[in-house]
């Protein structure tokens, strides 16, 4: 319907969006007339008053047909009694009034994605409460470069390369662009890489399986604005998308077409949003502080414990510098002989801590020139690209930096726990011994950066925050939500009327639930001990500082410089390392800072055929630090281990398997996808089927090409790694000609006698029902699949099964049938034994050097290189032997768990911990994919296990993303707390 007033006819649509607001006005033809566009920051009535007012100079006290639209306007319709569209509903409208032979719509807005289907089969398909892969994830990661969105677009379309990001989430993702920035990496790549992170993320997260073909049209802000992001999906979709004319305002132009008889007067409505009051409607919990006294005793408190400090005007003599060059900031500590504080500096590193840290030696030593840095020492995440630049004597990990400056302002300490930008470390101490370490794994959820990107999008800065947290009464119950999920927890909050105060308050208070119950894992907060120091930036923030007090029950120390304390901790440890060696001052001077100088570049290492993305830092003076390699052929050959199935068993089960050779043979080629269950299985059904007369063909091992390969055929972007994995391997093996591939289902698993049963995990149970119904080739059946049911799990029953499945398709008797699967079995028993002997030699080879032995506790197909990412090969790199769990778990007997042993590969692992705890020299790190839900019970057992002998628990959790540094920050924390060195 057209609603017509005095000969005109106006229709307005509203589309109110997580982050921005467009209006647009239609005239009686439907043009388009006017159109805006505003960033809202949670103030919808107040912008949309803005918008509105303007109209009413021309349209005066005429009525308008109005209607609003968008993820953030169904509660204002509500209260306003307005007509609400639904966004996807007005999209279509849109689509088919403006491009109406659209075959696929891709939207991407502030924090909402969608992909809309159209033709006969429609369907939409939205991201949940996750905003990875949308416009503020963009926003977050430009401002992580330090560029707005229009400088990301340049850069990308500079770039040479990209990198592997998560798209996640922000957070995941500032895990993976972090290393990136601190081991030089150029800024258009890294652009390039989280424009494309997008893409994957929409392809496989929303896209889920089904193909985009056809005509494919742009929409929403980011597609809009950033001509590089549509050329990724462009390239990506091999295909030329449309991104229209007024591709911003779509939903709005749906909406204002969308058949609504109501009308309204537009003063009547402004002076409704002039007026709009919204209700408390959250739920909120105690306010940090009683009254003003309170809050002054608390405050007096803190202000007591401070570090000893000197002049450095007047000092004249020898000083110890300690840099922390964290995820986001750069500290420094300059202390003197006695280990007083002389000079400190906390600053953002915009991206460039290399130049933050040049900036601050040239100021210091010429404005304090009787001052002589006689050594250095640098942690955090650039600690080796900084110890390199500036040539400092010594570097340290960073949990042992934090512990030493803890232990020697309070050595009765007996728990430690540091917020910083990114991470969360906590130490607990046992007669002056790091006992446990405790770390957040790669999300950076409830730390610093999680503060920041909230008061930041608010438009506060994170000091002028913590001060309204302080004075809030009513603070908002937000949980502890990672920053994407928190999102529509805090602008549903401001729906419902709670203040910014309240909001800031509440998530101070979901930083330090974060910290005791998902890092830590407490279950009672009050047992983590009598002397508590907390140190980082973020325990700077009074409000987070008094919500631990809260939660714990108790009072803890924070020093007055909290956020200095890896900075104190290094200048700490090159003061003790000096004491102790007095070796010659290396850390470039004055007169050297003058001519010093950075340059960096990207190469493909050509030393294996891991073909490996070395980022190459130089400085002056022949200075020079390569990150990036997964081995030290060509960066450290001195160290390299030239054969090191000798000490990897990771290293020996990949050749072994790659060992398994084919043969032509009478039955034609059968495929095997290399992933899941076959990295144990295939040694079996490689001789089985050889065996039978087919020509085996074994897909290649996984590299980040196979991952893409599938990608657009992934069903789930929650399954684990592996399984992603698999729908490229298929997919490798159908493009190679293969026409038959072998991949059965199979509940069981081997029947070892070492749990309360032996089932697979669902994914390798029962993903060959995924893989034949989300890709085409299979679903059209164009090669022959075959995924019946079987189990290794009963050698008689087996060969009567295999029988019956591969007759349907094969002539072949029981005879033969029988033959094969006795020789398969022979086989893999013969791996098992060789994988268990193997396993003693690298134990007495690596006692023989004096080696700590990790266990590398996980699946069998953590074994394969993509998977792990290189994880064992680094640790050959910190002088430590590689087992894993299938290598030692037989030699403890059976025990009752607590816990439901029902899956072989945990039983393995329960097992292999026992193990581990029998011997002095070994260790265990359990490998977890993310998406693994079943992990979540071992991971405690595990921990349960370790604990009763006082061994470390350590976990890493791995998934698409290839970059080490948090991993290596691990193993060096593990490593220095059970008193070894040697991985730098």
């Amino acid at each position: 319907m057209v609603c017509v007033f005095g000969g005109f006819s106006v229709k307005i649509g509203l589309d109110v969006g997580s982050t921005t607001m467009k209006c647009v006005v239609l005239d009686e033809q439907l043009n388009l007339v006017h159109h805006e566009y505003r960033r809202h920051y949670s103030q919808i009535p107040q912008t949309a008053v803005q918008m509105l007012t303007p109209l009413l100079e021309s349209l005066g006290q005429r009525k308008v047909c109005l209607s609003l639209s968008g993820s953030a306007g169904m509660g204002l319709s509500q209260q306003l009694n307005l007509p609400f569209v639904q966004e996807v509903y007005a999209t279509r409208i849109a689509i088919q009034h403006y491009l109406p032979s659209t075959d696929v719509v891709i939207e991407l807005g502030g924090e909402d994605a969608k992909i809309l289907f159209l033709g006969k089969n429609m369907e939409v398909r939205m991201n949940g409460t996750c905003a990875g892969g949308t416009g503020s994830f963009i926003d977050q990661m430009a401002s992580l470069l330090h560029v707005d969105q229009d400088q990301m677009d340049v850069l990308a379309h500079q770039a040479k390369q990209s990198y592997t990001i998560a798209s996640r989430c922000g957070v995941f993702a500032k895990s993976d662009v972090q290393p990136l920035i601190n081991q030089g990496a150029d800024k258009a790549d890294i652009a390039l890489s989280v424009l494309q992170s997008v893409v994957n993320q929409t392809i496989a997260g929303l896209a889920q399986g089904r193909p985009i073909t056809g005509q494919v049209v742009y929409l929403g802000g980011p597609l809009t604005f950033l001509s590089s992001l549509r050329k990724a999906f462009d390239e990506t979709l091999n295909l030329q998308g449309i991104c229209p004319e007024n591709s911003l305002y779509f939903v709005a132009l749906g909406t204002a077409l969308a058949k609504e008889e109501t009308s309204f007067s537009l003063s009547d409505l402004v002076y409704q949003l002039e007026h709009y009051r919204a209700d408390k409607a959250f739920t909120s919990i105690p306010a940090l502080f009683d009254d003003q006294e309170q809050w002054q005793a608390f405050s007096a408190r803190h202000q007591k414990a401070k570090l000893q400090k000197a002049d450095p005007h007047s000092y004249k003599g020898q000083a110890f510098l300690g840099v922390d060059a964290g995820s986001t900031t750069v500290k420094a500590c300059i202390i003197d002989t006695e280990g007083r504080l002389l000079y400190s500096r906390y600053q953002q590193n915009n991206g460039n801590p290399v130049q933050a840290v040049k900036e601050f030696l040239t100021s210091f030593l010429t404005t304090y020139p009787d001052i002589q840095l006689v050594k250095s020492c640098s942690t955090g995440y650039g600690e080796l690209l900084i110890k390199n630049a500036f040539d400092f004597e010594y570097s340290l990990v960073e949990t042992m930096a934090h512990y030493k400056s803890a232990h020697t302002f309070l050595p009765e300490v007996d728990f430690i726990i540091d917020i910083g930008g990114q991470d969360i470390k906590c130490f607990k101490i046992v007669d002056g011994v790091i006992d446990d370490i405790f770390l957040n794994e790669a999300c950076s959820s409830g730390c610093g950066s999680f503060l920041q990107t909230f008061s930041n999008a608010l438009g506060y800065s994170s000091q002028q925050a913590a001060q309204l947290a302080l004075k809030a009464r009513n603070p908002v119950d937000l949980g502890s939500r990672c920053t994407v999920f928190m999102n529509s927890s805090v602008k549903q909050a401001q729906k419902d009327g709670a203040s910014v105060a309240d909001i800031f308050a509440g998530l101070a208070i979901s930083v330090v639930k974060n910290a005791l119950y998902k890092v830590i894992r407490s279950t009672d907060p009050s047992l983590l001990g009598r002397h508590i120091v907390v140190q980082g930036g973020t325990f700077l923030n009074d409000a987070v500082l008094r919500s631990f007090e809260m939660e714990l029950g108790s009072e803890v120390i924070r020093v007055d410089e909290a956020g200095l304390m890896g900075a104190y901790g290094c200048a700490l440890h090159a003061k003790q390392q000096h004491d102790k060696d007095h070796k010659a001052t290396t850390t470039l001077s004055l007169a050297k800072l003058s001519s010093f100088s950075h340059r960096t570049r990207t190469v493909h290492c050509k030393g294996c055929t891991n073909a490996c993305l070395l980022t190459i830092n130089s400085f002056d003076s022949d200075r020079k630090l390569i990150s990036g390699n997964k081995c030290d052929r060509i960066v450290r050959p001195d160290s390299f281990v030239s054969n090191p199935e000798l000490l990897n068993l990771y290293a020996f089960k990949q050749q072994y398997l790659a060992g398994l050779a084919s043969e032509r043979n009478k039955r034609g080629r059968i495929g095997l996808p290399l992933q899941l269950s076959y990295y144990e299985q295939l040694p079996f059904w490689h001789a089985c089927l050889s065996s039978l007369g087919f020509e085996v063909v074994v897909s290649e091992p996984s590299t980040r090409q196979t991952y893409l390969r599938g990608q657009s055929t992934i069903s789930s972007d929650t399954i684990c790694y592996p399984a992603k994995l698999m729908h490229g391997h298929i997919q490798q093996l159908i493009d190679a000609g293969v026409e038959t591939v072998f991949y059965p289902c199979s509940s069981y698993n081997l029947k070892e006698e070492k749990g309360d049963n032996h089932f697979n995990c669902p994914v390798v149970a029962y993903y060959p029902e995924v893989l034949r119904h989300n890709m085409p080739a299979l679903l059209e059946q164009k090669v022959l699949f075959i995924s019946d049911y079987l189990s290794l799990a009963d050698e008689r029953f087996l060969p009567l099964r295999l029988h019956e499945i591969l007759s349907k398709h094969f002539i072949l008797d029981k005879k033969e049938v029988r033959l094969a699967c006795k020789l398969g079995y022979e086989a893999l028993k013969n791996y098992q034994k060789a994988v268990r002997a193997q396993s003693l030699i690298i134990i007495n080879e690596a006692r023989k050097r004096g080696w700590p032995i990790m266990v590398l506790a996980g699946r069998p197909y953590h074994v394969d290189g993509e998977v792990n990412h290189g994880i064992d090969s680094l640790l050959l790199q910190c002088n430590c032997a590689v087992l894993s769990e299938d290598g030692i778990s037989h030699l403890v007997p059976k025990q009752k768990r607590t816990v439901l042993n029902q899956w072989t590969y945990h039983a393995r692992m329960y097992d292999a911990a026992r193990y581990v705890t029998t011997q002095a020299d070994m260790q265990i790190i359990q490998l977890v994919s993310f998406g693994c839900g079943l992990d979540a019970v071992t991971s405690d057992e595990i921990r349960d296990i370790l604990r009763q002998t006082k061994k470390i628990y350590t976990q890493i959790k791995i998934d698409e993303i290839a970059n080490l540094g948090a991993v290596k920050i691990r193993i060096r924390s593990l490593l220095a707390a059970i008193g070894e060195t040697g991985c730098q």
